[in-house]
């Protein structure tokens, strides 16, 4: 797991709680904060996916 992966299941978490206590609160303001976090950590997240994803590929390409 990379920086880019764990920051973004960081933010996921983060802004789901935010989400969610915007809500009990019934701050509209407080929930689209915690969905536009959610949705960065998910961006970033899919980033250090495939950042993994492309360093797993050369490792490949080097054993060839």
């Amino acid at each position: 797991m990379n920086k880019h992966q764990s920051e973004g299941t960081s933010k996921q978490i983060a802004g789901t709680a935010r989400d969610i206590a915007g809500r009990v609160k019934g701050d509209m303001g407080e929930q689209v904060k915690g969905r536009m976090e959610k949705a960065v950590g998910k961006v970033q997240k899919k980033m250090g996916d495939q950042q993994e994803e492309n360093r797993r590929d050369e490792d490949l390409d080097e054993d060839v």
